[in-house]
């Protein structure tokens, strides 16, 4: 039984890659580090974490801060996923949320300039202790949502938000684009789009829906 779906953002809901990496290459450069590998492993994990795995010696708190300011206000390479909205559409607003490695300032950004519909529940790696593979932000959103973890669907693009979602206890579906199929198999499906989504999954969850819940959201 599925009762809601969880959606990463980044890979999944919005193609940012092109801001993304423009924004960690400036800043590489910046710093005179190798852009390549920071690329590498920033995607799918939190800034306040990918810093002082590439670049110990600098100050994490000023440098998230500094690559914060750049991403929340440009919107250069940031798109909509094809039928994003679409999907989004058709959910219940309490059978869905999103999860996500960037900031409330940038997600909300990007979520209003692509259009999509904005969640009810949102997760933000500004907002929790502990980001992806940690299964923190996910169970949150559960929480939030009223709906046991097992009861959940993740949608993800990125290993770690794979590894997160067995952590918390929940199905996920791996998208392929950010990194290749053999990346994301541990994942329970693995599927090339939004379109092969399965469509009793989204039939399921349209016909069941979340229940309240017990306490605000945010």
């Amino acid at each position: 039984m599925t009762r809601a779906i969880l959606f990463d953002l980044d890979g999944v809901l919005v193609d940012s890659a092109q801001c993304v990496e423009r924004t960690w290459r400036q800043w590489s450069a910046t710093h005179g580090l190798d852009p390549d590998a920071i690329v590498a492993i920033a995607h799918g994990r939190r800034t306040v974490e990918t810093i002082p795995a590439i670049a110990p010696h600098l100050d994490v708190a000023t440098e998230v801060a500094a690559l914060e300011a750049i991403e929340s206000t440009t919107t250069d390479g940031v798109y909509e996923i094809a039928g994003a909205r679409m999907l989004l559409e058709r959910l219940p607003p309490d059978s869905w949320a999103i999860v996500t490695s960037g900031a409330r300032s940038v997600a909300t950004l990007r979520i209003r300039h692509t259009g999509l519909p904005m969640p009810r529940v949102i997760v933000c790696a500004d907002e929790i202790a502990h980001g992806k593979p940690h299964p923190e932000g996910y169970l949150t959103a559960a929480e939030r949502l009223g709906v046991p973890p097992g009861e959940c669907v993740v949608i993800e693009d990125a290993p770690a938000g794979i590894e997160a979602a067995r952590r918390a206890g929940m199905r996920s579906i791996g998208i392929v684009g950010t990194f290749p199929a053999d990346r994301l198999a541990m994942a329970d499906l693995v599927i090339p789009n939004l379109a092969a989504l399965p469509t009793d999954l989204v039939a399921d969850v349209t016909s069941r829906g979340a229940s309240p819940p017990s306490r605000p959201r945010r």
